[in-house]
């Protein structure tokens, strides 16, 4: 007990712990569209990057020469740092935005070592990670924690992930194929620039600004910017190695401006081949393993699935309206592009005021803007990058757009 504290006061600051902590647990079911936005974030797969210090001279490089370099980069062994910071500005709800991430991907059947939840994380907050790869077949990312460590294994057929804290592994294995089975969530400047530049059309403009030093290489800069209006993505930036054309950062800065939405770099890179037991695993004794495949067949049992997939991709030439491939309607093209999603409960946001439902339902309304038109009644959750519209008859507009676009969208619709 600290100093002079008496067991009132204690049971006082217990009681109010506990009931905040209760709060927070009963206003977590009805957090859908916070927890949208962060996942959506994540698959739109949009951020940037900027340099260290120093601008080293180098020969004159256009865009498309820039581009076409990262495309042909072929490199298969590498090492590093990466530290990675994520301001979406979420509402403040004392951590909870976290476990909404985490629990929104994991679904609250798996274990707290399975890569869908884990690496979810990723889209709030400050994180360090480690990072290694030898080649297609041999791949490793730790997050490093206070105290703690989770990793992400594949070698091979076989995929591991550990969570030192929960001491519990998930793995799974892909053996009919030959290849593990795969997590794509964004943690290296690569990855975010594949997702990016995959989508540079005619909306964008791309051009090559100067050059930059990034963990002590050189670098050009290559930055993208929407020629459109009414996106909430104001510029991106990635520092693209000289010598290997490896993107070494990448760094996304809203239309709104302020510091970086995505800033993700490395601190320390190394192109050599890593050592073979980076990438050996063995868990350890006493761990919980669960086995994913067993877990994903069940789940497919349990709901009837018989592996249907819908194969067409979404892109600039979709219809408006026509459904895509990841099971939502989408809008618009470029950055203007708005993921339409049917969730089939109407009524909206809970209410009445003298339920619990209630009171969640206006704590949820308080975190965002309630609007009208010609589809009713709804209310906008916004982000720095993310905006969310819930309308009345559960329909949810998602994009990085503005609440206007949003409103217009959901009139047509």
């Amino acid at each position: 007990m600290a100093p002079y504290e008496t067991e009132d006061s204690t049971g006082a600051a217990q009681a109010d712990d506990e009931l905040r902590a209760e709060r927070r647990r009963k206003a977590a079911r009805y957090v859908v569209p916070v927890a949208v936005m962060g996942v959506a974030a994540a698959t739109i797969g949009l951020v940037p990057a900027l340099a260290d210090s120093g601008d080293p001279d180098l020969p004159k490089i256009t865009a498309q020469e820039l581009i076409d370099k990262i495309a042909k980069s072929d490199v298969q062994q590498l090492s590093g740092t990466v530290k990675i910071s994520t301001d979406l500005g979420l509402p403040d709800l004392g951590g909870l935005e976290n476990g909404l991430l985490s629990g929104a991907a994991q679904g609250g059947d798996g274990s707290s070592a399975d890569p869908s939840a884990k690496l979810t994380e990723l889209a709030s907050g400050t994180h360090t990670l480690r990072v290694a790869a030898d080649g297609p077949d041999r791949q490793k990312v730790s997050v490093l924690e206070s105290g703690a460590e989770y990793s992400l294994i594949h070698n091979g057929t076989n995929v591991w992930g550990y969570d030192s804290k929960s001491n519990e592994v998930y793995h799974s294995t892909d053996a009919g194929s030959g290849k593990a089975e795969r997590h794509e969530t964004p943690a290296t400047p690569k990855d975010f620039a594949d997702q990016l530049l995959k989508s540079v059309d005619d909306t964008t403009s791309v051009k090559v600004d100067g050059t930059a030093q990034v963990a002590g290489r050189d670098a050009y800069r290559l930055v993208v910017k929407p020629k459109q209006s009414g996106t909430t993505v104001g510029a991106i930036s990635i520092a693209v190695d000289a010598k290997t054309g490896t993107p070494l950062k990448f760094t996304l800065t809203p239309s709104s401006g302020g510091a970086a939405v995505i800033d993700a770099g490395y601190t320390q890179v190394s192109f050599a081949k890593p050592a073979a037991s980076t990438f050996d695993f063995t868990p350890p004794k006493g761990a919980k393993v669960t086995e994913g495949d067993s877990l994903d067949k069940a789940n497919k049992a349990e709901k009837g699935d018989k592996g249907d997939k819908i194969t067409r991709t979404p892109g600039s030439h979709d219809t408006p309206g026509a459904p895509g491939a990841n099971g939502f309607d989408v809008l618009g093209k470029g950055w203007n592009a708005i993921a339409v999603i049917d969730t089939g409960s109407k009524g909206g946001l809970p209410s009445g005021s003298a339920s619990a439902s209630g009171d969640l339902g206006g704590f949820l309304g308080s975190l965002g803007d309630p609007v009208s038109g010609k589809f009713g009644k709804g209310t906008v959750f916004s982000t720095r990058l993310i905006n969310a519209l819930m309308t009345d008859d559960g329909k949810v507009y998602v994009g990085a757009v503005d609440k206007a676009a949003l409103v217009k969208a959901a009139n047509a619709g």
